[in-house]
């Protein structure tokens, strides 16, 4: 892959051949992303970087597809969600990021 936005424009192409988009239902996905949170889960507690990183890519493929659903693109969701948290200060509290309104 070439770049991140080839690699979500093959997710978006393998998906449609699939029918996951339009043949899926949102409800359908998250439940497929809780399975794959799940998975990462396991990976983090087993110290596997190798589960860790099926993990995190079947989550992103699976976001993918839920974009789609909604018929957005994930490269806007994150680009939107990075918008959001780009200028964020705050500070870390026992291991979590506290942003400053939440203080």
């Amino acid at each position: 892959m070439q770049n991140t936005n080839d690699a979500f424009r093959m997710i978006r192409g393998w998906a449609e051949a699939r029918n996951l988009i339009r043949g899926s239902s949102p409800d359908k996905q998250f439940i497929k992303l809780i399975e794959e949170i799940g998975e990462l889960s396991e990976g983090i507690a087993k110290q596997r970087i190798d589960l860790i990183m099926d993990g995190i890519g079947d989550a992103v493929v699976v976001l993918t597809i839920l974009a789609a659903q909604y018929e957005v693109n994930i490269e806007d969701c994150i680009g939107m969600a990075y918008d959001e948290i780009k200028d964020r200060r705050g500070k870390m509290v026992q291991g979590v990021f506290i942003k400053d309104a939440d203080l």
